[in-house]
């Protein structure tokens, strides 16, 4: 069991007194208090944040051992050539420790707007996600990339102009990519419905990850266990197995004195954060809000669900306070019952 922590890219637009050089202090501070990882998001401009990989280039000069992710990159947003040679330049920076967290986009009208203003059609938007994710497994596994796809037409193209010693890649070959899925079976949609939705994401997740990430229903583990069987099933079919696979979960929460301190100051960070969707989604289906106790108790039930790297944010606008109270009453617990 791993842990990592979500830096929250978006807080220095939204918090007083933090600014970048903060943010960049913090991931220090993680590494230094034992985190496994640590992470950045992602948003073009419904909700506004710093760049994501220029940040990552950053942290990778101010730390040593730590891995540095996404929890999510929008993908689907990218222009797959660019994005190949950005993280190949990065991963090289980093001395091999990215790990790419890759989303299609949720399904917000902010989100929308911004694949409007991109020029892409957010209906296809699974379609070009799954070409971009082939495009950059090619890149990053041969060096090079052939794809006659609806979106995307590649012939022999690589970082090579044949006068380099050979084509710029990244040092991972490739960088772990864990791909987002966030489907249910019960509750959201039709059964059939969910049922085909699952089967496509499990089939992107086997054929291009080598992990998956979800967040968002924190009172369901069994939901989790649910798709790790349906990932297994799907793996077998395609003549894989999820051995060397991270089942990865991004958690959202606050540790307090009592539940209700942290549950005021939870609602009132996670509204800031995402005006649009905290209002629809169950703010308690982010993640465990309340004392180091309760919080314990919470990754216990998801570890036991299957659940191997915890990507770790804190909603409050006191980062470091929180990230040091986990390290120090919580981590040590959950690290020694692993």
């Amino acid at each position: 069991m791993q842990f990592g922590v979500n830096l929250n890219n978006r807080e220095p637009l939204i918090a007083s007194g933090y600014g970048l050089s903060d943010l960049l202090n913090l991931g220090s501070l993680a590494e230094d208090l034992g985190f496994d990882s640590i992470w950045v998001g992602d948003s073009l401009f419904s909700k506004p944040r710093f760049e994501p990989l220029a940040l990552m280039s950053a942290l990778s000069q101010r730390t040593s051992r730590v891995k540095l992710g996404t929890a999510c990159l929008v993908s689907s947003t990218r222009n797959p050539l660019y994005l190949a040679l950005e993280w190949a330049t990065m991963d090289r920076l980093s001395q091999g420790r990215s790990i790419l967290g890759a989303c299609m986009g949720n399904p917000e009208e902010g989100v929308k707007r911004e694949f409007e203003a991109l020029g892409l059609d957010f209906q296809d938007r699974a379609a070009i996600f799954d070409e971009g994710l082939s495009v950059l497994r090619q890149l990053w596994t041969t060096g090079k990339v052939d794809l006659a796809g609806k979106y995307y037409n590649y012939k022999d193209i690589s970082f090579y102009s044949g006068t380099e010693m050979a084509p710029l890649t990244p040092l991972q070959s490739p960088p772990p990519m864990w791909i987002v899925s966030n489907i249910r079976l019960t509750g959201q949609l039709e059964p059939s419905v969910a049922e085909r939705r699952m089967k496509r994401a499990c089939e992107r997740i086997i054929r291009h990850g080598d992990g998956w990430m979800t967040c968002c229903r924190a009172q369901h583990p069994e939901e989790v266990e649910e798709q790790v069987e349906a990932l297994r099933a799907t793996a077998a079919e395609m003549e894989r197995t999820l051995d060397d696979f991270t089942v990865s979960y991004q958690v959202t929460m606050n540790i307090g004195d009592s539940a209700a301190s942290a549950r005021q100051a939870f609602g009132q960070y996670i509204s800031s954060y995402y005006p649009e969707l905290s209002k629809t989604v169950d703010l308690s289906n982010w993640g465990p809000v309340g004392t180091p106790a309760t919080i314990t108790d919470w990754f216990r039930r998801f570890r036991a669900a299957g659940v191997e790297h915890f990507v770790c944010r804190f909603g409050d606008l006191d980062q470091f306070a929180q990230v040091s109270r986990f390290a120090a009453e919580i981590l040590p617990v959950l690290r020694a019952e692993s």
